[in-house]
């Protein structure tokens, strides 16, 4: 259970005290106590609410305390500018296929860096793999060549990475920015390795499929 979910439970648990006690003073005609009490306990339950919603997002990102291997792509060419991509996800032993039109592969990911208070009461570093597309190393192929772009995670609860980029000066505690995109040449069987860092993401060849097209890259 995260410090977050912790947090929210415990503010819950004194909204609903609260409510206890408003619920009380009202059955002893005490109004104007038992107002103020009921106040206390709706802005306390909003505000775990809201703790409960931020934490139900923060579960899809994973923690990041040093550079992990995150996924492995490998490629089978089905025709020119067109490849099958195979997404390897050690954290959940998942595989995803993709069809992919382009010349080269991009991943991109979402990451969120804690600052100030957040970082005492524990909070890590967290990434998401957010979307895997095909680019063209033309301008004109992306103007008039096949697009392809999948998303690889969902929006659960409150947006958190999109709360922080909009409130900054009331989110000074969270960075939330996009880890740097990530893109190599796709070719036949080449297969590349993606960690992710505390700056972005980092894909490296891992076959010499791979280093030929990397080393024959312009």
């Amino acid at each position: 259970m995260s410090t977050l979910t912790i947090a929210a439970l415990s503010v819950a648990l004194l909204g609903m005290l609260f409510s206890l006690v408003a619920y009380f003073r009202l059955k002893r005609r005490r109004f104007l106590a038992a107002g103020g009490n009921g106040i206390t306990a709706c802005c306390l339950l909003s505000l775990a609410g809201l703790g409960f919603a931020v934490g139900l997002n923060l579960h899809t990102y994973q923690r990041l305390t040093h550079e992990q291997p995150v996924a492995t792509l490998e490629f089978r060419e089905l025709a020119p500018r067109q490849y099958l991509a195979r997404l390897s996800l050690p954290e959940s032993d998942e595989v995803l296929l993709f069809e992919i039109y382009g010349d080269e592969w991009q991943l991109d990911a979402r990451i969120l860096k804690w600052q100030g208070i957040a970082t005492v009461l524990g909070f890590d570093t967290q990434y998401r793999l957010e979307r895997i597309a095909g680019r063209y190393q033309d301008v004109e192929g992306e103007r008039s060549q096949p697009r392809s772009v999948y998303a690889l995670s969902d929006d659960a609860g409150v947006d958190l990475w999109r709360l922080a980029r909009d409130n900054q000066r009331w989110l000074p505690w969270v960075d939330a920015y996009y880890g740097s995109a990530a893109y190599l040449p796709m070719r036949e069987g080449a297969q590349y390795q993606i960690a992710v860092t505390q700056s972005g993401l980092v894909a490296r060849p891992v076959n010499q499929s791979a280093r030929d097209a990397v080393g024959g890259w312009r």
